[in-house]
């Protein structure tokens, strides 16, 4: 096989199943119950690799006042609550982080 038909075949197996859901979408009918459901995922994926990224450290469960990644996960959400504000919300996570590990 030439380098050119590689190239094609694995342009080929690389396409199709990421456009098979989409191209498939308008021939089958959800139902709304799974639609509904459906909606939950980003959230739950999401929640997953925040509560990960901020609790385990060192293959442990890291819950005290000296994790800086705790801390601005902390205040980035109470920041979410109150102010329904993306850019707010990054930016006082980010700040908090950085004063959190300057002062810790």
């Amino acid at each position: 096989m030439t380098d050119w038909g590689l190239i094609f075949a694995m342009a080929i197996l690389t396409f199709t199943p990421r456009y098979l859901p989409f191209g498939l979408a308008g021939l089958v009918t959800i139902p709304p119950l799974i639609e509904s459901a459906l909606n939950y995922v980003p959230v739950a994926v999401l929640s997953a690799i925040v509560i990960q990224n901020s609790l385990i450290r060192d293959g442990a469960i890291e819950f005290n006042l000296y994790n800086h990644h705790l801390i601005a996960t902390i205040a980035a959400l109470i920041t979410a609550l109150l102010s329904r504000h993306l850019l707010i919300t990054i930016a006082v996570g980010l700040i908090s982080y950085g004063m959190a590990r300057f002062f810790i």
